[in-house]
């Protein structure tokens, strides 16, 4: 199958990234069905969809006649038969966590035609751990996004030992039919090429408030203004939600038994208290309602 062939996308989570990346491909020219098993997430994404479209023709990123057609494109279900039973494509964008992907993944290969290619939005899990649940692991990749997914142009496709080249083939194209930019790993790493970058910034900018070095506006601040980031670390953390990188540090701690993989002291207490940034108002800064 090559991606013109491609014709219709199941998106599996309506969530942060789920959403956005629902409506990339609707924007696109692909029929989109956008899943979720809680139907008030569904209709956040749903109200999203409403005022980011008339505000993306005010500002003349695409015509009226392109958001009305992309809207049309656009469905929203609780239902995974009726979202991916006739998906060329599918992107899972659900909870960080390994089990529910597993679980979801060995669905999807019983509800999905035999040809559709299944993709993990993942930024962590490698593909090889959920292609094994499938009886089609030649079709199965990591094609990782980045928050916010309608505005950042970068995708990160990994080929895992069980993709076969033409999979690869076929996601690269869809990602450029998106109109954004695939960078191809030849091989899996942990964390991939953007996120083992960033860890490694972001545990010093917590390792730098921690210890009362600066604060994390004068960090943030420093990141910006001297290095060039678009945003600092504290406010990165705030936007991708501090409950996602708790769920990743204690999966990476579970995998590895290394103390040093732990999520740092001050993103558990913010985990605990439910301060996970701009979802809930109150991260390292507050957003008010």
């Amino acid at each position: 199958m090559s991606a013109e062939k491609v014709g219709k996308v199941a998106v599996i989570g309506a969530g942060t990234m789920g959403h956005q990346i629902s409506l990339c491909c609707a924007l696109a020219g692909l029929e989109t069905f956008c899943i979720d098993v809680s139907a008030e997430q569904l209709e956040k994404a749903e109200a999203f969809v409403k005022k980011y479209l008339p505000e993306g023709v005010s500002r003349g990123r695409f015509t009226e006649e392109e958001a009305a057609a992309a809207k049309q494109r656009l469905r929203f279900t609780t239902s995974l038969e009726e979202g991916a039973g006739e998906a060329d494509f599918v992107i899972e964008a659900i909870v960080e966590k390994l089990e529910p992907k597993k679980e979801l993944f060995r669905r999807l290969d019983e509800i999905c035609p035999p040809q559709a290619i299944l993709t993990t939005n993942s930024s962590f899990f490698v593909s090889s751990l959920l292609a094994p649940e499938t009886g089609r692991p030649d079709r199965v990749c990591n094609m990782h996004f980045f928050n916010p997914a309608l505005v950042m142009n970068c995708v990160e496709v990994v080929q895992g030992p069980h993709t076969s080249p033409e999979t690869a083939a076929v996601v690269l194209a869809l990602v450029r039919r998106l109109g954004k930019e695939p960078m191809l790993l030849h091989k899996e790493i942990y964390g991939f090429l953007v996120n083992r970058i960033l860890r490694r910034i972001l545990d010093e900018a917590l390792f730098l408030f921690e210890t009362g070095v600066a604060s994390a506006e004068d960090i943030d601040s420093a990141v910006v203004n001297a290095l060039g980031h678009r945003i600092g670390p504290f406010a990165l953390m705030d936007l991708i939600g501090i409950d996602l990188s708790y769920h990743v540090a204690m999966e990476r701690y579970r995998d590895s038994n290394d103390p040093a993989d732990k999520p740092s002291p001050t993103v558990v207490e913010k985990y605990v208290k439910g301060e996970w940034g701009r979802k809930k108002g109150r991260g390292f800064y507050s957003y008010g309602k």
